[in-house]
C-alpha cells in the first residue's frame, strides 16, 4: 500500500468542482473549504519531514493554504498555494496563468525545501549570526521588486528556476539550505571549484550545530490563510496576471522582417500571425524551459510579436520547420533581453 493511500481519505467533493471557470472565479477563497489534509499535498510535507529527520532536524515548518508560496519574516512556517489542495483549482490555475507553479511532486519538493529553508532561518534566527551574515551578505537588505540575475555566476547555487539564489540573500540561503538538503544530493562533487560550496559547507555546519536544538521562535500562527481570505479568485488571478506581465516590451520591426516578410510575392502564403498562434503553446513551453522564465510572460511576449506582425502584414516566406525554428530563436532572445533588463520578479 502506498503512503497515499495510507494517509490520504476520500471526501465528499465540493459543490464547485461543477462549476465553470466563470462561476468558480467569482467565489471567495474562505468559501472553497479545501484543506491539507487528505490530500497528496500532505503526503509532500510528510517526505519533506522525512527529509529533515534524515538530516537529524528536530525542527518541523508547519503548513496552511493561502494565496501564493511564501514563508512569512518572523513565523517559521510555509504557507502553500490553494490550487494544490485540489485538481479542479489546479486545472483553473493552469487556465489563468498557464502552469502550475509546484504542480508535479518533483516542482513541489523543490519549493518546499526551498521555503523550508527560510522558515528554519526564522525557526532559529540563523540570519542574526555575524557568519551568516559574512557567508550571504545582509538579511535586512530591502527586497527588490525585480532582479537581473548572472546565469554564468558560479557563487550560488542552482535549483529553482531563474537563478533565484542571486535575488537576495534570505533567498541565497533558502536555497542553499535546499541544495543541502536533497537526498543523494552530491552537492560537494556538483559544485567541486564553485565559490557556492563554500556556502553549502557553512550551512551543512550550521545546521548540524543547531539541529537537535528546540527552536528559538515557535510561534504556529498562520499568515494570510485561505480560510479568512474575503478576497474572490478573480481578484487574485487579475492581480496575479498584472505582476507577472510585461512592464516594458521591447520588439524590432527589423527582426520581425527577417523572420517574415511584407513583401507581396508571399502575399498567398499564411499570414505570420496566423503561424505564431498556431504554434504558440509550443513556442512557449520550449523558450520556458530553457529560459526558465514564467509561460505567462513569455506568453505576452508572443502575443505583443503576434499583434505587430499583425499590423506588420507580415508573411511566411520560408518552410515551415525552418520558421518554427527560426521563431523559438527569436523568441528566446526577445525573452533573455527582458530578463537581462533586470525584470525578473522576486516572489515574496
Amino acid at each position: 500500500m502506498t503512503r497515499t493511500s495510507k494517509r490520504s481519505r476520500r471526501r465528499a467533493e465540493p459543490e464547485w468542482v461543477g462549476f465553470s471557470d466563470e462561476q468558480l472565479l467569482d467565489l471567495r477563497f474562505c468559501d472553497l473549504g479545501v484543506k491539507i489534509e487528505g490530500t497528496p499535498l500532505a503526503d509532500r510535507i510528510a517526505t519533506l519531514y522525512d527529509e529533515l529527520a534524515h538530516r537529524g532536524l528536530r525542527f518541523r515548518p508547519h503548513c496552511w493554504l493561502s494565496e501564493e508560496w511564501f514563508s512569512p519574516d518572523g513565523v517559521p512556517g510555509i504557507a502553500i498555494p490553494f490550487y494544490l489542495a485540489h485538481p479542479r483549482l489546479a486545472r483553473l490555475e493552469r487556465r489563468q496563468m498557464l502552469e502550475v507553479e509546484g504542480g508535479t511532486e518533483e516542482q513541489c519538493m523543490r519549493i518546499l525545501r526551498h521555503e523550508a529553508g527560510h522558515a528554519i532561518d526564522t525557526a532559529y534566527r540563523l540570519h542574526r549570526r555575524p557568519s551568516w551574515r559574512k557567508t550571504f551578505g545582509k538579511y535586512s537588505e530591502p527586497y527588490p521588486d525585480t532582479y537581473r540575475p548572472r546565469p554564468y555566476s558560479r557563487s550560488y547555487v542552482l535549483h529553482l528556476d531563474m537563478w533565484y539564489a542571486q535575488s537576495h540573500p534570505a533567498e541565497d540561503f533558502a536555497e542553499t539550505f535546499a541544495v543541502w538538503l536533497r537526498p543523494r544530493s552530491r552537492w560537494r562533487s556538483q559544485y567541486q571549484g564553485w565559490p557556492a560550496l563554500r556556502k553549502i559547507e557553512y550551512v551543512d555546519r550550521l545546521i548540524r550545530e543547531v539541529a537537535d536544538r528546540p527552536a528559538v521562535v515557535r510561534t504556529r500562527r498562520h499568515v494570510e490563510p485561505l480560510r479568512t481570505n474575503r478576497r474572490t479568485l478573480r481578484e487574485h488571478y487579475e492581480d496575479k496576471r498584472e505582476r507577472y506581465g510585461l512592464d516594458y516590451p521591447e520588439f524590432y520591426d527589423r527582426d520581425l522582417r527577417r523572420l517574415f516578410s511584407d513583401d507581396p510575392k508571399h502575399a498567398r502564403r499564411e499570414s505570420a500571425a496566423a503561424f505564431l498562434r498556431r504554434h504558440r503553446t509550443e513556442l512557449r513551453r520550449a523558450v520556458a524551459y530553457w529560459t526558465g522564465q514564467y509561460q505567462y510572460t513569455i506568453d505576452q511576449v508572443l502575443g505583443e510579436m503576434i499583434q505587430r506582425c499583425r499590423q506588420l502584414q507580415l508573411r511566411l516566406d520560408r518552410p515551415e520547420r525552418h520558421a518554427r525554428r527560426d521563431a523559438m530563436l527569436m523568441l528566446a532572445v526577445q525573452t533573455m533581453n527582458y530578463l537581462h533588463g533586470g525584470h525578473h520578479r522576486v516572489a515574496l
